[in-house]
């Protein structure tokens, strides 16, 4: 084992709320979430978009005075967000959605 980050695929894990509410949407509006989210999940870094398909997806942090904080990722052309923080831990590094929205 060594101290460095494993790379993508991350590993997700969403909260009961955002799972839920997920579950509840269209299945497009499902299948364009499953789409973002696997951009960000194979992307080189959670928080930055230097390697994502900016025609899919974007992502930005949700206060600027905290880089390394939550982050929105937005799909569908903006009608749909969802909040994630990434947990860089050694051994086990992790994305959790907290919540979603779309419209």
């Amino acid at each position: 084992m060594t101290d460095e980050l494993t790379g993508p695929p991350w590993a997700t894990d969403w909260t009961k709320s955002a799972s839920e509410y997920r579950d509840s949407l269209p299945t497009t509006v499902k299948a364009q979430i499953i789409d973002a989210v696997t951009e960000l999940k194979c992307s080189r870094h959670p928080y930055r978009d230097d390697h994502l398909d900016t025609a899919k997806v974007s992502i930005e942090p949700v206060r600027s005075t905290q880089p390394r904080g939550a982050h929105l990722l937005y799909f569908d052309h903006g009608r749909g967000w969802l909040r994630y923080v990434f947990t860089p831990r050694t051994a086990d590094p992790q994305i959790v959605v907290e919540t979603l929205f779309w419209q």
